[in-house]
């Protein structure tokens, strides 16, 4: 009996001693490199297929470990697939969280404010981490993809910053840039006032997109807006350069000449009354305020003073003396 006793003493001292092994080795960071490590769980895999796809990708993992730490914590069957970043540092036990929170590896990209579509297109296209579902579509396509009811994509996206688990579908931040412009965009319209010449909230998009191409200068924008405003109410021209450049297309080459104002596009403001066809560019929430909500004047010119701001004019006489002093 006292050989079993010292046998049965031994075989607790070693299962302590390997439950203590296990316990530190759950806890212990994995790894010593420095670089994260991007790894995906596919849909369907159990924790051990799990296991093997995470070590697979390069991963410090020991596989059959990890199995028996997710099944004793009772955490087998709640792993979520996606893609995941493994970060220098973590332990099994980090990891298993992870998984089992769906802490999915996120990336994202950046929309600028007047961008185009054509460039918003390229930064979707250029960002890592999106599948590029859309890569292969025209404009139009891609347009029916998220949204009905609309022929051009221009200026139907929200210029902003987002953020997507990587792994997505490029459709996913079109869609999300959609509604956010248009839940920004019903917003402005509600709060309108009621003198206001546009037949539609496309129509004043179409002008917030024009106040964004105007100016730099963001406290600009309700009086660009305003000047704008004063004209399509008395029928006079718009008679601004963005449109025209945008009607040119590939033809701009940097530098707009008195040939390209008298040649006549459907952007052409200066041979065309009321507003163009489609926004020319993504116009940001400033610009949309300020086209919904232009400020009160009787301004009707307004040119450049050269420091970055604009001098307006509610005649065209003071409008000649401005360009005099300002350009001339």
């Amino acid at each position: 009996m006292s050989q079993i006793k010292k046998l049965l003493a031994v075989l607790l001292v070693l299962g302590l001693a390997a439950g203590a092994g296990f316990a530190w080795w759950a806890q212990h960071p994995m790894g010593a490199g420095e670089e994260t490590i991007d790894f995906s769980v596919a849909p369907g895999s159990g924790v051990g297929a799990a296991a093997q796809q995470i070590a697979a990708a390069g991963v410090p993992l020991q596989p059959l470990l990890f199995q028996i730490l997710a099944r004793i914590s009772g955490s087998s069957a709640r792993i979520k697939a996606g893609t995941y970043e493994f970060k220098p540092g973590s332990s099994p036990a980090r990891l298993l969280e992870m998984l089992v929170k769906g802490e999915f590896a996120q990336g994202q990209v950046t929309i600028i404010e007047g961008w185009t579509f054509r460039q918003m297109r390229a930064a979707i296209n250029a960002a890592k981490g999106l599948k590029h579902d859309t890569a292969n579509l025209s404009d139009q396509e891609l347009l029916a993809q998220v949204s009905d009811g609309f022929k051009h994509p221009e200026g139907l996206f929200f210029p902003d910053t987002y953020i997507f688990p990587k792994g997505s579908s490029d459709l996913v931040v079109y869609k999300q840039a959609h509604q956010m412009l248009t839940a920004r965009l019903n917003e402005a319209w509600q709060k309108r006032p009621g003198d206001l010449p546009y037949k539609s909230p496309y129509e004043a998009l179409i002008m917030a997109s024009i106040v964004e191409k105007e100016t730099g200068q963001k406290s600009e924008r309700p009086m660009i807006a305003s000047v704008f405003v004063n004209r399509l109410k008395i029928g006079m021209m718009l008679q601004t350069d963005p449109t025209v450049i945008y009607g040119m297309g590939d033809k701009y080459q940097g530098k707009i000449r008195k040939k390209d104002l008298e040649t006549d596009t459907p952007y052409n403001t200066y041979t065309r009354g009321g507003l163009p066809p489609t926004p020319i560019a993504l116009p940001g929430m400033q610009s949309l305020t300020a086209a919904l909500g232009p400020a009160k004047s009787n301004a009707l010119y307004f040119v450049a003073r050269g420091d970055g701001t604009s001098q307006f004019s509610s005649s065209l006489s003071d409008h000649n003396r401005a360009v005099d002093k300002y350009i001339r």
